[in-house]
């Protein structure tokens, strides 16, 4: 098939998403495809002048964050009505605004942490809530932006920090374990930890080697596994999402308490990712993964 792979994009996570993009086009090429990277350019008409020029037979969309995740690209494709691999605009979207998906995760009766949406300027006039707590931007992805505020020390390093939206959701810090579940086609694949060696999972942590340990298969009690993958599956499905996705937890042993943080419906390609690294202990490899989601490809009629 004529592939069209998009990578890179002008979101914050532009250096993620060459990443992933370029070991997709390597297992498109290996898999025996016709494989043409794009950068979309941010003008509209030459985005689509890009995407005429190439005459793909499906588009592989390896764009993350803002554009390339929150549900903007996949309609302009619905229109052009080519395929394209990953969930349709709404399903996106919807996971991409923490605000909105904690709505629907709690009307499915999955507890989130508490917390509310504020700006900037009421963050830095001091505690909005009762520290420990997490500030992060709404629709921004790789922990970019994300910080825990402990102390007063905390709040005014961050202050100091660019600004990254107009609004930002504050949670409470749950303690605990970061764990994660992968899933392919609505079917939960397996449960990993991750370990960061300093600080918590941030963008360095998640994309510099030897920063964080990974526990696959996470080492967890059978009934909280098997909860976080059946809970999975349930926001999977209830979004009506496509192809793969992440769903990002926090497990807290000394209270059993367990919070789904968000759902990931573009989850990364790089060598540090963990939707490959948990598909690959269940020996499903990295070209089936992109091959499954070739098959897969589709447009909203």
């Amino acid at each position: 098939m004529r592939i069209v792979v998009l990578l890179g994009g002008w979101s914050v996570e532009r250096e993620v998403s060459f990443s992933s993009g370029e070991a997709v086009c390597k297992a498109l090429l290996e898999l025996g495809h016709e494989v043409i990277s794009i950068d979309p350019n941010p003008d509209l008409r030459l985005f689509i002048a890009q995407i005429d020029d190439a005459k793909p037979d499906v588009i592989f969309n390896a764009l993350h964050g803002r554009y390339g995740e929150d549900g903007r690209i996949p309609a302009i494709l619905d229109v052009l009505k080519i395929p394209y691999t990953h969930s349709g605009v709404l399903s996106s979207s919807v996971a991409m605004d923490k605000v909105v998906s904690r709505k629907i995760f709690q009307g499915l009766g999955i507890d989130v942490a508490k917390g509310g949406v504020f700006t900037p300027t009421q963050i830095k006039q001091g505690h909005v809530m009762t520290p420990p707590y997490v500030i992060k931007p709404i629709c921004d992805g790789s922990s970019i932006g994300v910080a825990i505020i402990q102390t007063d020390e905390d709040l005014e390093k961050w202050s100091h920090n660019d600004i990254f939206g107009k609004e930002y959701l504050i949670e409470d810090y749950i303690p605990g374990h970061e764990v994660q579940v992968a899933i392919i086609n609505g079917k939960s694949l397996g449960v990993i930890e991750l370990v960061p060696h300093t600080g918590f999972y941030d963008y360095e942590t998640k994309y510099t080697q030897g920063l964080c340990t990974h526990l696959m298969p996470a080492p967890l009690p059978q009934n909280i596994e098997e909860y976080l993958l059946s809970e999975t599956e349930k926001v999977f499905q209830s979004l009506n999402c496509r192809g793969i996705a992440r769903a990002d937890w926090r497990y807290d042993d000394k209270t059993s308490r367990i919070v789904l943080l968000e759902i990931n419906t573009h989850p990364g390609f790089t060598p540090l990712s963990l939707v490959p690294e948990i598909a690959a202990y269940k020996n499903i490899s990295f070209n089936q993964i992109v091959q499954m989601l070739i098959e897969m490809a589709d447009y909203d009629h």
